[in-house]
Order: structure tokens, then sequence, then C-alpha cells
């Protein structure tokens, strides 16, 4: 009786072992794969030369070495010596500040800090006719810290209910409000690309611009909706934020940076400004950040007006006012007029 238990408990640890090692090499090969997958896009879209070409070729090395090495080690061994030299040469990629940029990126801003005082270099404010037809302007404004009295996000929808692109406007009490968006960088030519996104098609940029422009230009040139929240930021908060986006400006003007589609975007920029321990919970939705505004209103960080959600996000569309306010003086307090979270707001000069 005791050999018969023996041998079952034999063969039932021979039965184990052999699915936890056949899932082992399973995990491995699908590991194999996705290395192998990203660099032939590595290949295909960041080498310099005979993209295509060389993309080809490498995967047909990789296959070579699946069919024809003895050994399922040496098969995976080849593999991931394959990744490692392509991703060794990707490292040493590097951004640059110096390219034949779209006309809408060609200055990057800057500021100068001295004391209260900051002063914003090319701030954009261009002249749009059309969303591609526009006469590229450049600013200088005067802001002071002390004056600023608050933060609004504008949230732009351009392609998917999942996917959409925050505009941060910081507001002053003698002052128009200042907005930062963190978008690509793109050059002459190029056209964004989400998969290209993943590799280094595309070096970050913070636009720093009057609201007339960077939230004019998408509800009225691009059909693209916004809905224009006001956050529950004190001024002391929305001064301290003012600053992280001020000193990654700067970072950037002096050495350019690489845009990824999930690691450095324009949301995954705005948490990483901030020091690890006083980042804010990660979720999903910042990933998907079409679904930011619905975490905030969870987390309290934006003004409700005592509102649902879903009412809230209804009244908060602003297409139909910035279509209206158009070249208006007037256009960022006409966008905010009777809007759930602003009847304190300040007026805009």
């Amino acid at each position: 009786m005791q050999e018969r238990v023996s041998s079952s408990f034999e063969a039932l640890k021979s039965v184990l072992v052999g699915i936890l090692r056949g899932a082992g090499w399973g995990v491995a090969w699908m590991l194999a794969l996705g290395c192998t997958v990203w660099a032939f896009g590595a290949l295909y879209f960041d080498f310099p030369v005979w993209k295509t070409p060389v993309a080809w070729a490498f995967a047909s090395c990789v296959l070579a070495a699946v069919v024809f090495l003895r050994g399922a080690w040496r098969k995976l061994g080849a593999t991931f010596l394959g990744f490692a030299f392509v991703l060794a040469w990707w490292m040493t990629l590097t951004p640059t500040n110096d390219a034949d940029w779209q006309p809408d990126v060609t200055q990057p801003a800057w500021a100068e800090i001295t004391g209260d005082v900051v002063t914003l270099h090319n701030v954009r404010n261009c002249d749009y006719r059309t969303k591609s037809d526009f006469t590229p302007r450049w600013e200088t404004r005067t802001v002071r810290l002390s004056q600023i009295t608050g933060v609004d996000l504008a949230i732009d929808y351009w392609c998917s209910p999942w996917i959409a692109h925050p505009i941060v406007s910081f507001q002053f009490a003698d002052a128009p409000p200042v907005c930062f968006s963190i978008e690509t960088r793109m050059k002459t030519g190029q056209s964004y690309s989400a998969i290209g996104g993943l590799y280094r098609q595309f070096e970050l940029i913070y636009v720093v611009a009057d609201e007339r422009d960077v939230i004019r230009v998408r509800t009225n040139y691009k059909g693209e909706d916004i809905y224009l929240y006001r956050t529950t930021m004190t001024p002391a908060q929305a001064r301290e934020r003012f600053l992280e986006y001020l000193h990654s400006l700067n970072e950037m003007h002096g050495r350019a940076r690489w845009y990824n589609a999930i690691t450095t975007n324009c949301t995954t920029s705005i948490r990483a400004q901030r020091s690890a321990g006083e980042r804010p919970p990660f979720d999903w939705r910042i990933l998907l950040n079409g679904k930011g505004d619905e975490m905030m209103f969870e987390r309290g960080t934006i003004a409700t007006g005592g509102l649902p959600f879903a009412e809230l996000r209804q009244r908060a569309l602003i297409n139909d006012a910035a279509i209206a306010a158009d070249k208006s003086q007037e256009f960022s307090r006409l966008i905010r007029q009777g809007r759930p979270g602003f009847a304190d707001a300040p007026g805009v000069p």
C-alpha cells in the first residue's frame, strides 16, 4: 500500500514538474517573441538608413537561429542576444533641439525666474486661418508667482474616448491664463504615429501658449472636443505646480528629451515632474487618460458644483462657446461663463 502511494506521489510530482517546465518554456518563448518584435520595430522606425531591409534582415537572422541551431537554450540565447545588440544600439540615439521643425514648434519656451517675477520667452500665440494655415507668433510675457489664483484643466479628445490630451492652464489675478501643453515636437514632413511613438521618432516639447491658441485651434479648427474643469488646487499648490513646469521647461531648453507614447507622454510627464514621494497614486486611467477626468472626480481634485460626474462632464464641453468666442479678447472668460466650478473664478483681463 505504501509503495502504491509513493508511486502515485512520484507520478503526480513528475506531472507537476512537467507542467511547470512547459509553462516556463512558454513564458521564455513569449518573452523572446516580444523582444524580437520590439527590436524589429526599433530598426524599422529608428535605423538611420535602409530601415525596412535592415529590420527584415534582423528578423530573418533570428528565424534562422531558431530553425537551425540545436537545443532550446541556444535558440533562446541567440534570440535574446540579437535583442541585446539592437537595444544597445538604440540606447545610443540622442534627441536634438536642432532640426527642421514644423512651424508651430520651432521656438521652445524657457523661463527666467527672479524672485516673484517670471519672464516667459516664446509663448505661442499664433494667428490661425485654418488648422494648417497660420501665422506663427511668439511672445514674451511676464507674470508674478504671487498672483497665481488656481489651475484649470482642459481635456482634449482627438481620436478616441479612451485617449485624450491634457492642457494645464494657470490662472492669474492680474494677467491672462498661461497654458502648458506637453506634445511631440515634429519635424517638417512628420506625422504622428502611435506605434512610432513607442520608439525614438519624436522629441518632446513643452508648448507654452495663450488659450486663444492652444485651446481654440483644437475646438475651432481641428474639430476636437475639449472639456474644461476648474481644479481644487489652492493658490499655494498651484504655485508649486507652476514652478515644476518651469523647471522642466528650462531643463529641456538645454537638453532635449525623447517622447514616448507610454513612458514620457503628455500625461505621464506631468506626474514625473513631481518628486517620487509627492506623486499621486498610480491609476490605470493615467495611461488611458481619456478617463482621467473621471479619476479626478473620484479623487476630489476637480470642482464639481455639487453635480454628478455625468452632468458635470456634459456641461464642461466648451466647443460651442469657443466657436462663438473665436478671436474675442474675452475668449478665456466666455468659455468659462456659466460652467460648474467657475462661479468664483476671477475675471480674466
